[in-house]
């Protein structure tokens, strides 16, 4: 039987339709695939730990964690925060190292500390910058009962701005609303800390240690 020109073209047509259906459908497939090897991937662990979440320094921030009655996990989320780890990093005002420790800040922590070889290469050093930085979150939270909230945004926005706010709003000791933190980079400093120090947690704690000097 002849067919007509048209009858050609139609089931032609429909022949690449059906091509094309069964080559999104590899495509799909593929892509699904592979989205969740990457996932699988991104999300293990290990992977967490070298590239989201590292934690260099680790044995120093746990000795002074330790020395200074801090929550190394918080401690790290607060340098991780602040620095990413890089030790070099100087902020667009003034503060210096690991920690993001202003130059009168450490000053005045060197003094409380009966620090004599402190000056402001000094606390370029990694390991002066962690226990500076350490000793200060520490007089935060005891100035602030504890308060983790309160004395990370003491930490972001100085300890004389978050009196001042706890005075003109009331705010109880065991206050806890970020939402009411008046600066908008405080709130989000605040939430990202307490958020990082939950998968430093979750990744290390009861973990074996990095190695020394790491």
């Amino acid at each position: 039987m002849q067919l007509h020109q048209s009858d050609f073209l139609e089931r032609v047509q429909k022949a690449r339709r059906r091509t094309g259906r069964k080559y999104l459908y590899i495509l799909v497939s593929s892509l699904a695939c592979l989205a969740f090897a990457i996932y699988m991937v991104w999300s293990s662990e290990s992977f967490q730990r070298q590239y989201l979440y590292p934690f260099p320094y680790r044995d120093t921030v746990e000795e002074y964690a330790d020395r200074y009655h801090v929550d190394p996990y918080l401690a790290a989320a607060v340098i991780k925060t602040e620095s990413k780890f890089q030790d070099g990093v100087h902020s667009h005002r003034g503060a210096i190292g690991l920690m993001q420790l202003m130059p009168d800040t450490a000053e005045w922590i060197a003094g409380q500390l009966d620090d004599n070889a402190y000056s402001i290469d000094a606390i370029h050093e990694p390991e002066r910058n962690i226990r500076y930085g350490i000793w200060y979150l520490r007089s935060l939270q005891r100035e602030f009962d504890g308060n983790d909230v309160l004395a990370l945004a003491a930490y972001n926005a100085g300890r004389g701005n978050v009196q001042a706010w706890i005075r003109e709003n009331g705010w109880p000791a065991d206050f806890h609303d970020i939402d009411a933190i008046p600066y908008q980079e405080t709130r989000e400093y605040v939430r990202k800390v307490l958020m990082t120090e939950r998968k430093y947690r979750e990744l290390y704690a009861g973990g074996q240690k990095a190695e020394k000097g790491q």
